[in-house]
C-alpha cells in the first residue's frame, strides 16, 4: 500500500489524463529530503510524467474551459491533475517549476537509470527524447520498489550524432547550450521551421520516433520558449 492506495491505483488515476508513473526515489536516513504532506521529511517520491503526447488531448479539453490569460497553462493543468491525485492518495504534490527548485533531473536519473543526451534532455531507451516529467508525489512512507537497473544509454552508441548537426545556429555543442543564439533565431525571420515544427536538433534524433510530439505540440512548447 502507498498512502491510501496502491501504485496500480495511483497509475490508473493518472492515466485518466494521459500521465504515467516514471519511477520512485527513496530518501535514505541522513539525506536531505523535501517535506511531505504533514511537513515531516518525505521518505519516497513517485515521479509523474508522460511518454509521447498522451496528455495533450486532455490538456486541450481543459484549456478550452479556462481564461485565455494564463501565463503557464500546461504547468497549471499539471499541478491541478497531479494535485488532485495527491489529495486522493495522501501525498504532497510538487512540480519542476516550484521555487526553490527541486532536483527533478537527479531524481529521474536515479529512478529510471537515465543519462542526459547532448541536448540535456534525458535519453530514454524506449521514448528517446520524447518524454517529460510533470511532477512528483511525496509520501512520508517508505515505498518498497525494485532498485533501478542501469538503462542502455543510446547516445553512447550513436556515432553520427545528428542532434548536434541540424541546428542552423549550432545552438548545441560540447560547450553547452547557446541560449541567446537559439532564442534570437527562433524569434527571427529565419526561425519559422523551429517555431512551427520544433527544435531541429531534437527532431533529428533517430530514437523513440514513435513517441515524437506532433508539430502542434512542439509549436506550443517553442512558443513558450520564445515568449
Amino acid at each position: 500500500m502507498i498512502g491510501r492506495g496502491t501504485a496500480d491505483e495511483i497509475a490508473a488515476a493518472l492515466s485518466a489524463n494521459g500521465l504515467i508513473l516514471r519511477g520512485c526515489v527513496t530518501f535514505v536516513e541522513g539525506e536531505e529530503a523535501p517535506s511531505g504532506l504533514s511537513g515531516a521529511s518525505a521518505k519516497s517520491a513517485i515521479l509523474v510524467g508522460q511518454a509521447g503526447a498522451e496528455p495533450w488531448p486532455h490538456f486541450l479539453r481543459w484549456r478550452e474551459r479556462q481564461p485565455q490569460a494564463i501565463a503557464n497553462p500546461l504547468d497549471t493543468w499539471s499541478r491541478q491533475v497531479i494535485g488532485a491525485v495527491a489529495e486522493t492518495f495522501g501525498a504532497r504534490a510538487v512540480s519542476p517549476s516550484d521555487r526553490p527548485y527541486l532536483p527533478f533531473q537527479q531524481w529521474a536519473m536515479q529512478a529510471e537509470g537515465l543519462k542526459p543526451s547532448p541536448l540535456g534532455i534525458l535519453m530514454h531507451p524506449k521514448y528517446g527524447l520524447w518524454h517529460a516529467y510533470r511532477g512528483a508525489l511525496l509520501f512520508e512512507d517508505e515505498i518498497g520498489v525494485e532498485a533501478s537497473q542501469a538503462s542502455i544509454h543510446l547516445c553512447d552508441t550513436c556515432v553520427e550524432k545528428p542532434c548536434m548537426k541540424s541546428c542552423p545556429v549550432d545552438a548545441y555543442s560540447k560547450d553547452g547550450f547557446a541560449y541567446q543564439s537559439c532564442l534570437a533565431h527562433v524569434r527571427g525571420a529565419n526561425g519559422s521551421p523551429c517555431r512551427t515544427g520544433g527544435c531541429l536538433d531534437r527532431n533529428a534524433c533517430p530514437y523513440g520516433t514513435a513517441y515524437r510530439y506532433p508539430p502542434d505540440v512542439q509549436a506550443f512548447h517553442m512558443a513558450a520558449f520564445a515568449r
